[in-house]
Protein backbone atom coordinates (compact mmCIF):
# COMPACT_ATOMS: atom_id res chain seq x y z
CA UNK A 1 0.00 0.00 0.00
CA UNK A 2 2.37 2.82 -1.25
CA UNK A 3 -0.41 5.11 -2.48
CA UNK A 4 0.96 8.53 -0.42
CA UNK A 5 4.43 7.50 -2.53
CA UNK A 6 2.65 7.78 -6.02
CA UNK A 7 -0.97 9.80 -8.13
CA UNK A 8 -1.09 13.48 -7.38
CA UNK A 9 0.30 13.90 -4.13
CA UNK A 10 3.74 12.76 -5.01
CA UNK A 11 3.54 14.70 -8.21
CA UNK A 12 2.47 18.33 -6.53
CA UNK A 13 4.01 17.88 -3.20
CA UNK A 14 6.75 15.52 -2.75
CA UNK A 15 7.87 16.48 0.50
CA UNK A 16 4.39 15.56 2.02
CA UNK A 17 4.40 12.58 0.10
CA UNK A 18 7.53 11.29 1.03
CA UNK A 19 6.40 12.30 4.85
CA UNK A 20 3.52 10.15 4.17
CA UNK A 21 5.62 7.16 3.03
CA UNK A 22 7.68 7.28 6.06
CA UNK A 23 4.71 7.19 8.34
CA UNK A 24 3.61 4.05 6.63
CA UNK A 25 6.70 2.15 6.98
CA UNK A 26 7.29 3.52 10.83
CA UNK A 27 3.19 1.80 10.92
CA UNK A 28 4.18 -1.63 9.07
CA UNK A 29 7.48 -2.60 10.53
CA UNK A 30 6.87 -1.07 14.14
CA UNK A 31 4.34 -2.38 16.65
CA UNK A 32 1.96 0.22 17.50
CA UNK A 33 1.02 -0.76 21.14
CA UNK A 34 -1.02 2.75 21.97
CA UNK A 35 -4.14 1.58 23.37
CA UNK A 36 -6.22 4.77 21.72
CA UNK A 37 -5.11 4.05 18.23
CA UNK A 38 -5.83 1.28 15.28
CA UNK A 39 -5.45 0.85 11.91
CA UNK A 40 -8.88 1.54 10.39
CA UNK A 41 -9.03 -0.12 7.16
CA UNK A 42 -8.53 1.07 3.30
CA UNK A 43 -12.67 1.87 2.66
CA UNK A 44 -12.71 4.08 5.41
CA UNK A 45 -9.55 5.63 4.39
CA UNK A 46 -10.95 5.88 1.09
CA UNK A 47 -14.03 7.63 2.68
CA UNK A 48 -12.38 10.47 4.37
CA UNK A 49 -10.56 10.91 1.14
CA UNK A 50 -13.78 11.35 -0.76
CA UNK A 51 -15.10 14.46 -2.60
CA UNK A 52 -17.28 14.76 0.67
CA UNK A 53 -14.24 17.25 1.91
CA UNK A 54 -15.27 19.90 -0.25
CA UNK A 55 -18.91 20.59 0.90
CA UNK A 56 -20.18 22.85 3.77
CA UNK A 57 -22.82 21.06 5.02
CA UNK A 58 -23.74 23.38 8.69
CA UNK A 59 -26.93 22.43 10.60
CA UNK A 60 -28.32 18.89 10.42
CA UNK A 61 -30.36 16.78 7.52
CA UNK A 62 -33.18 18.71 5.83
CA UNK A 63 -31.93 22.00 7.85
CA UNK A 64 -28.96 23.03 6.69
CA UNK A 65 -27.53 26.73 6.01
CA UNK A 66 -26.23 25.76 2.51
CA UNK A 67 -27.97 24.30 -0.56
CA UNK A 68 -26.52 21.28 -2.24
CA UNK A 69 -26.30 18.87 0.70
CA UNK A 70 -28.75 16.25 -0.84
CA UNK A 71 -25.54 13.57 -0.97
CA UNK A 72 -24.27 15.27 2.49
CA UNK A 73 -27.63 14.81 4.04
CA UNK A 74 -28.25 11.04 2.54
CA UNK A 75 -24.37 10.15 4.40
CA UNK A 76 -25.14 11.60 7.73
CA UNK A 77 -28.28 9.71 8.24
CA UNK A 78 -27.34 6.84 6.90
CA UNK A 79 -23.85 7.02 9.64
CA UNK A 80 -27.08 7.87 12.35
CA UNK A 81 -28.85 5.01 11.32
CA UNK A 82 -26.21 2.69 11.27
CA UNK A 83 -24.83 4.02 14.79
CA UNK A 84 -27.76 3.81 16.58
CA UNK A 85 -28.78 0.25 15.04
CA UNK A 86 -25.27 -1.05 16.04
CA UNK A 87 -25.80 0.13 19.76
CA UNK A 88 -29.53 0.03 20.44
CA UNK A 89 -29.83 4.02 20.88
CA UNK A 90 -32.80 6.33 20.27
CA UNK A 91 -31.06 9.50 18.56
CA UNK A 92 -27.23 9.90 17.57
CA UNK A 93 -25.07 12.96 17.01
CA UNK A 94 -22.15 12.15 14.44
CA UNK A 95 -20.65 15.37 13.73
CA UNK A 96 -18.18 15.76 17.06
CA UNK A 97 -15.12 16.20 15.62
CA UNK A 98 -13.34 14.30 18.90
CA UNK A 99 -14.18 12.89 21.87
CA UNK A 100 -13.35 15.87 23.99
CA UNK A 101 -15.47 17.65 21.89
CA UNK A 102 -18.56 15.00 22.32
CA UNK A 103 -17.92 15.38 25.90
CA UNK A 104 -18.38 18.98 26.36
CA UNK A 105 -21.66 19.15 23.99
CA UNK A 106 -23.09 16.99 26.84
CA UNK A 107 -22.03 19.17 29.66
CA UNK A 108 -23.37 22.64 27.22
CA UNK A 109 -26.01 20.75 26.82
CA UNK A 110 -26.99 19.18 29.80
CA UNK A 111 -25.83 21.71 32.53
CA UNK A 112 -24.93 25.47 33.07
CA UNK A 113 -21.37 26.98 33.71
CA UNK A 114 -20.52 26.22 37.07
CA UNK A 115 -22.84 23.32 37.84
CA UNK A 116 -21.18 20.13 39.52
CA UNK A 117 -20.12 17.54 37.99
CA UNK A 118 -18.95 13.93 39.90
CA UNK A 119 -16.20 12.23 37.11
CA UNK A 120 -13.10 10.01 37.40
CA UNK A 121 -9.76 11.66 38.24
CA UNK A 122 -7.07 12.05 35.77
CA UNK A 123 -4.13 10.55 37.68
CA UNK A 124 -6.12 7.51 38.72
CA UNK A 125 -7.57 6.49 34.98
CA UNK A 126 -9.48 9.25 34.04
CA UNK A 127 -9.30 11.75 30.77
CA UNK A 128 -8.94 15.75 30.65
CA UNK A 129 -12.16 16.69 29.56
CA UNK A 130 -13.46 14.56 32.73
CA UNK A 131 -12.73 17.91 34.80
CA UNK A 132 -9.02 18.56 34.93
CA UNK A 133 -8.34 22.15 35.51
CA UNK A 134 -6.72 22.51 32.29
CA UNK A 135 -9.12 21.45 30.45
CA UNK A 136 -12.01 24.04 29.28
CA UNK A 137 -14.18 21.57 31.08
CA UNK A 138 -12.74 22.08 34.73
CA UNK A 139 -12.51 25.80 33.46
CA UNK A 140 -16.08 25.93 33.08
CA UNK A 141 -18.17 23.34 35.63
CA UNK A 142 -17.30 22.89 39.20
CA UNK A 143 -16.10 18.55 39.25
CA UNK A 144 -15.58 16.83 41.93
CA UNK A 145 -13.61 13.64 41.66
CA UNK A 146 -13.69 10.08 42.47
CA UNK A 147 -10.96 7.52 41.98
CA UNK A 148 -9.86 3.55 42.95
CA UNK A 149 -9.44 1.49 45.88
CA UNK A 150 -5.94 1.36 47.23
CA UNK A 151 -3.42 -1.86 46.08
CA UNK A 152 -3.18 -4.96 47.36
CA UNK A 153 -1.00 -7.71 47.75
CA UNK A 154 -4.15 -10.24 46.22
CA UNK A 155 -4.07 -7.96 42.70
CA UNK A 156 -8.03 -6.87 43.93
CA UNK A 157 -7.38 -3.27 44.53
CA UNK A 158 -7.15 -0.29 41.93
CA UNK A 159 -10.51 -0.44 41.15
CA UNK A 160 -13.08 1.91 40.70
CA UNK A 161 -13.92 3.01 44.07
CA UNK A 162 -18.19 2.71 44.11
CA UNK A 163 -18.35 3.44 47.70
CA UNK A 164 -16.65 6.89 47.15
CA UNK A 165 -18.51 7.37 43.98
CA UNK A 166 -22.27 6.82 46.21
CA UNK A 167 -20.62 9.03 48.71
CA UNK A 168 -19.72 12.18 46.88
CA UNK A 169 -22.62 11.67 44.82
CA UNK A 170 -25.18 12.27 48.19
CA UNK A 171 -23.27 15.26 49.57
CA UNK A 172 -22.23 17.32 46.24
CA UNK A 173 -25.34 16.36 44.81
CA UNK A 174 -23.96 16.79 41.10
CA UNK A 175 -26.36 17.64 38.12
CA UNK A 176 -24.10 14.84 36.48
CA UNK A 177 -22.06 12.07 37.10
CA UNK A 178 -19.34 10.53 34.38
CA UNK A 179 -18.43 6.72 34.26
CA UNK A 180 -15.65 6.12 32.18
CA UNK A 181 -12.02 5.97 31.43
CA UNK A 182 -8.90 6.24 29.72
CA UNK A 183 -6.42 4.78 31.62
CA UNK A 184 -7.96 1.48 33.53
CA UNK A 185 -8.22 -2.13 32.91
CA UNK A 186 -11.36 -3.59 33.96
CA UNK A 187 -15.24 -3.43 32.92
CA UNK A 188 -17.52 -1.18 34.14
CA UNK A 189 -20.80 -1.99 35.08
CA UNK A 190 -23.39 0.89 34.19
CA UNK A 191 -25.73 -0.11 36.55
CA UNK A 192 -24.53 0.73 39.55
CA UNK A 193 -23.80 4.14 38.15
CA UNK A 194 -27.42 4.57 37.35
CA UNK A 195 -28.67 3.76 40.62
CA UNK A 196 -26.60 6.32 42.21
CA UNK A 197 -27.38 8.68 39.94
CA UNK A 198 -31.11 7.58 40.53
CA UNK A 199 -30.65 8.06 44.11
CA UNK A 200 -29.40 11.65 44.21
CA UNK A 201 -31.38 13.08 40.93
CA UNK A 202 -28.40 13.17 38.74
CA UNK A 203 -28.02 12.29 34.85
CA UNK A 204 -25.51 9.50 34.08
CA UNK A 205 -23.46 9.49 31.42
CA UNK A 206 -20.90 6.96 30.19
CA UNK A 207 -17.98 7.62 28.23
CA UNK A 208 -17.11 4.66 25.98
CA UNK A 209 -13.60 6.46 24.05
CA UNK A 210 -12.10 3.42 25.08
CA UNK A 211 -14.41 0.34 25.02
CA UNK A 212 -16.92 1.72 22.40
CA UNK A 213 -15.61 -0.95 20.09
CA UNK A 214 -15.57 -3.79 22.39
CA UNK A 215 -19.45 -3.03 23.33
CA UNK A 216 -20.20 -3.06 19.50
CA UNK A 217 -18.41 -6.09 19.73
CA UNK A 218 -20.24 -7.67 22.68
CA UNK A 219 -17.41 -7.92 24.68
CA UNK A 220 -18.22 -5.56 26.93
CA UNK A 221 -21.50 -4.64 28.48
CA UNK A 222 -23.80 -2.11 26.38
CA UNK A 223 -24.64 1.04 28.10
CA UNK A 224 -26.64 2.55 26.22
CA UNK A 225 -30.40 2.75 27.71
CA UNK A 226 -28.83 2.63 30.56
CA UNK A 227 -27.10 5.92 30.45
CA UNK A 228 -29.12 9.03 29.58
CA UNK A 229 -25.71 9.74 27.29
CA UNK A 230 -23.16 8.07 26.06
CA UNK A 231 -19.74 9.53 24.07
CA UNK A 232 -17.15 8.08 22.35
CA UNK A 233 -14.80 8.32 19.74
CA UNK A 234 -14.33 6.32 16.64
CA UNK A 235 -11.17 5.50 15.73
CA UNK A 236 -10.20 3.52 18.89
CA UNK A 237 -11.51 -0.31 19.53
CA UNK A 238 -14.24 0.70 17.10
CA UNK A 239 -11.31 0.90 13.94
CA UNK A 240 -13.41 3.89 12.25
CA UNK A 241 -11.80 7.25 11.10
CA UNK A 242 -10.71 9.79 14.18
CA UNK A 243 -13.79 11.23 15.23
CA UNK A 244 -16.36 11.29 18.01
CA UNK A 245 -20.21 10.40 18.38
CA UNK A 246 -22.97 10.78 20.94
CA UNK A 247 -25.78 8.76 21.72
CA UNK A 248 -28.92 9.47 23.81
CA UNK A 249 -31.90 9.09 25.17
CA UNK A 250 -34.92 10.55 23.19
CA UNK A 251 -35.51 13.43 25.55
CA UNK A 252 -32.28 14.77 25.33
CA UNK A 253 -31.55 15.07 21.64
CA UNK A 254 -32.51 18.71 20.70
CA UNK A 255 -30.21 19.83 23.41
CA UNK A 256 -27.37 17.92 22.71
CA UNK A 257 -28.05 18.61 18.26
CA UNK A 258 -27.92 22.51 19.78
CA UNK A 259 -24.75 21.96 21.62
CA UNK A 260 -22.99 20.65 18.98
CA UNK A 261 -24.16 22.97 16.21
CA UNK A 262 -24.33 25.68 16.72
CA UNK A 263 -23.21 25.48 20.35
CA UNK A 264 -19.42 24.34 19.73
CA UNK A 265 -18.98 23.68 16.08
CA UNK A 266 -19.62 24.97 12.63
CA UNK A 267 -19.82 22.53 9.35
CA UNK A 268 -19.24 19.15 10.28
CA UNK A 269 -16.79 17.23 8.25
CA UNK A 270 -19.06 15.00 6.24
CA UNK A 271 -16.29 12.75 4.24
CA UNK A 272 -15.15 11.62 8.05
CA UNK A 273 -19.04 11.27 8.71
CA UNK A 274 -18.62 9.13 5.72
CA UNK A 275 -16.18 6.89 6.83
CA UNK A 276 -17.94 7.09 10.22
CA UNK A 277 -20.27 5.30 7.96
CA UNK A 278 -18.14 2.46 6.72
CA UNK A 279 -16.93 1.57 10.21
CA UNK A 280 -20.32 1.41 11.78
CA UNK A 281 -21.12 -1.21 8.67
CA UNK A 282 -17.64 -2.98 9.46
CA UNK A 283 -18.65 -3.17 13.16
CA UNK A 284 -22.07 -4.33 12.87
CA UNK A 285 -20.76 -7.84 10.71
CA UNK A 286 -19.71 -11.27 12.55
CA UNK A 287 -15.95 -11.05 11.97
CA UNK A 288 -15.82 -7.72 14.31
CA UNK A 289 -17.80 -9.52 17.33
CA UNK A 290 -14.69 -11.65 17.13
CA UNK A 291 -12.19 -9.05 16.47
CA UNK A 292 -13.40 -7.68 19.60
CA UNK A 293 -13.01 -10.85 22.00
CA UNK A 294 -9.43 -11.49 20.16
CA UNK A 295 -8.21 -8.27 21.48
CA UNK A 296 -9.62 -8.95 25.09
CA UNK A 297 -7.67 -11.95 24.94
CA UNK A 298 -4.55 -10.60 23.63
CA UNK A 299 -4.36 -7.89 25.89
CA UNK A 300 -4.73 -10.68 29.08
CA UNK A 301 -1.95 -12.91 26.81
CA UNK A 302 0.12 -9.91 27.30
CA UNK A 303 -0.37 -8.85 30.30
CA UNK A 304 0.33 -12.30 31.78
CA UNK A 305 3.49 -12.61 29.70
CA UNK A 306 4.47 -9.31 31.02
CA UNK A 307 4.31 -10.22 34.83
CA UNK A 308 6.10 -13.49 33.80
CA UNK A 309 8.68 -10.92 32.92
CA UNK A 310 8.50 -9.08 36.19
CA UNK A 311 6.77 -6.19 35.88
CA UNK A 312 3.45 -5.38 38.05
CA UNK A 313 -0.06 -5.11 36.04
CA UNK A 314 -1.71 -2.39 37.89
CA UNK A 315 -5.46 -4.09 39.05
CA UNK A 316 -3.18 -7.20 38.49
CA UNK A 317 -4.65 -7.92 35.12
CA UNK A 318 -6.83 -6.65 32.06
CA UNK A 319 -10.27 -7.14 31.64
CA UNK A 320 -10.03 -4.95 28.21
CA UNK A 321 -7.65 -3.88 25.39
CA UNK A 322 -4.93 -2.43 27.51
CA UNK A 323 -1.97 -3.91 30.16
CA UNK A 324 -0.94 -0.53 32.47
CA UNK A 325 2.41 -1.42 34.20
CA UNK A 326 3.95 0.02 37.25
CA UNK A 327 7.58 -0.50 36.49
CA UNK A 328 8.87 -0.09 40.05
CA UNK A 329 8.32 -3.68 40.45
CA UNK A 330 10.93 -4.26 37.64
CA UNK A 331 13.61 -1.44 38.22
CA UNK A 332 12.79 0.87 40.96
CA UNK A 333 14.89 4.04 38.97
CA UNK A 334 13.35 3.10 35.46
CA UNK A 335 10.59 6.21 34.51
CA UNK A 336 7.94 5.89 32.10
CA UNK A 337 9.54 8.55 29.93
CA UNK A 338 12.81 6.49 30.05
CA UNK A 339 10.57 3.24 28.74
CA UNK A 340 8.79 4.93 26.51
CA UNK A 341 12.12 6.12 24.85
CA UNK A 342 14.03 3.13 24.70
CA UNK A 343 10.89 1.40 23.32
CA UNK A 344 10.32 3.74 20.63
CA UNK A 345 14.03 3.14 19.68
CA UNK A 346 13.73 -0.31 19.27
CA UNK A 347 10.32 -0.40 17.31
CA UNK A 348 7.70 -1.00 19.88
CA UNK A 349 5.62 2.06 20.05
CA UNK A 350 3.42 2.75 23.57
CA UNK A 351 3.11 5.57 26.03
CA UNK A 352 3.85 6.55 29.37
CA UNK A 353 1.68 6.85 31.82
CA UNK A 354 1.00 7.57 35.67
CA UNK A 355 -0.51 4.80 38.04
CA UNK A 356 -2.59 5.23 40.72
CA UNK A 357 -1.11 7.67 43.51
CA UNK A 358 2.04 8.13 41.25
CA UNK A 359 4.88 9.90 42.71
CA UNK A 360 6.07 10.56 39.83
CA UNK A 361 4.80 14.01 37.80
CA UNK A 362 2.24 13.05 34.39
CA UNK A 363 5.61 14.05 32.60
CA UNK A 364 7.72 11.40 33.74
CA UNK A 365 5.32 8.65 35.28
CA UNK A 366 6.25 5.20 36.95
CA UNK A 367 4.04 3.12 34.13
CA UNK A 368 3.46 2.14 30.78
CA UNK A 369 -0.13 1.74 28.84
CA UNK A 370 -0.16 -1.10 26.38
CA UNK A 371 -2.63 -1.13 24.37
CA UNK A 372 -3.79 -4.52 21.38
CA UNK A 373 -6.90 -3.36 19.68
CA UNK A 374 -3.86 -2.71 16.00
CA UNK A 375 -2.32 -5.36 16.21
CA UNK A 376 -4.59 -7.29 16.85
CA UNK A 377 -6.03 -6.01 13.24
CA UNK A 378 -3.08 -6.69 11.70
CA UNK A 379 -3.29 -10.49 12.60
CA UNK A 380 -1.24 -11.25 15.93
CA UNK A 381 -2.61 -13.41 18.31
CA UNK A 382 -1.73 -15.05 21.83
CA UNK A 383 1.26 -16.11 20.80
CA UNK A 384 2.89 -12.77 19.46
CA UNK A 385 1.87 -11.68 22.50
CA UNK A 386 4.52 -13.97 24.11
CA UNK A 387 6.96 -12.45 21.62
CA UNK A 388 5.85 -9.05 22.26
CA UNK A 389 6.34 -9.12 26.24
CA UNK A 390 9.98 -10.66 25.66
CA UNK A 391 10.91 -7.79 23.18
CA UNK A 392 9.64 -5.32 25.80
CA UNK A 393 11.47 -7.29 28.81
CA UNK A 394 14.73 -7.51 26.70
CA UNK A 395 15.10 -3.64 26.10
CA UNK A 396 13.56 -2.55 29.45
CA UNK A 397 16.47 -4.64 31.17
CA UNK A 398 19.39 -3.49 28.79
CA UNK A 399 17.26 0.24 28.06
CA UNK A 400 20.54 1.88 27.73
CA UNK A 401 22.24 -0.05 25.52
CA UNK A 402 21.99 0.80 21.65
CA UNK A 403 23.15 -2.47 20.86
CA UNK A 404 20.28 -4.40 22.15
CA UNK A 405 17.81 -2.21 21.19
CA UNK A 406 19.03 -2.30 17.50
CA UNK A 407 18.92 -5.76 17.39
CA UNK A 408 15.19 -5.84 19.17
CA UNK A 409 14.20 -2.98 16.59
CA UNK A 410 15.37 -5.42 13.54
CA UNK A 411 13.36 -8.17 15.28
CA UNK A 412 10.61 -6.24 15.21
CA UNK A 413 10.66 -5.30 11.94
CA UNK A 414 10.53 -8.93 10.65
CA UNK A 415 7.40 -9.75 13.26
CA UNK A 416 5.83 -6.69 12.01
CA UNK A 417 6.43 -7.39 8.38
CA UNK A 418 5.10 -11.19 8.98
CA UNK A 419 1.49 -9.09 9.86
CA UNK A 420 1.26 -6.12 7.71
CA UNK A 421 -1.78 -4.31 8.44
CA UNK A 422 -1.69 -3.01 4.89
CA UNK A 423 -0.21 -5.14 2.46
CA UNK A 424 0.75 -4.25 -1.28
CA UNK A 425 -1.35 -5.57 -3.42
CA UNK A 426 1.31 -5.37 -5.86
Amino acid sequence: MSFEMTGPLATSDPEVAKILGEELDRQRTTLQLIASENFTSPAVMAATASVLTNKYSEGYPGRRYYGGNVFADEVEDLARDRVKALFGADHANVQPHAGASANLAVYLGLASAGDTILAMRLDQGGHLTHGSPVSITGKTYRFVSYGVTPADDAGTGERIDMDLVRDLAIRERPRIIVAGTTAYTRIIDPQPFREIADEVGALFMFDAAHPAGLIAGGAHPNPVGVADVVTFTTHKTLRGPRGGAILCNAEYAKAIDAAIFPGLQGGPLEHIIAAKAVAFAEASRPEFTTYAHEVVKNAAALGSALATEGFRLVTGGTENHQVILDLRAFDSELTGKAAQEALDRAGITCNRNQIPDDPRSPFVTSGLRLGTPAETTAGMGVEQMATIASLIGRVLRDYENEETLAKVRDEVRSLCLAFDPYPDPN
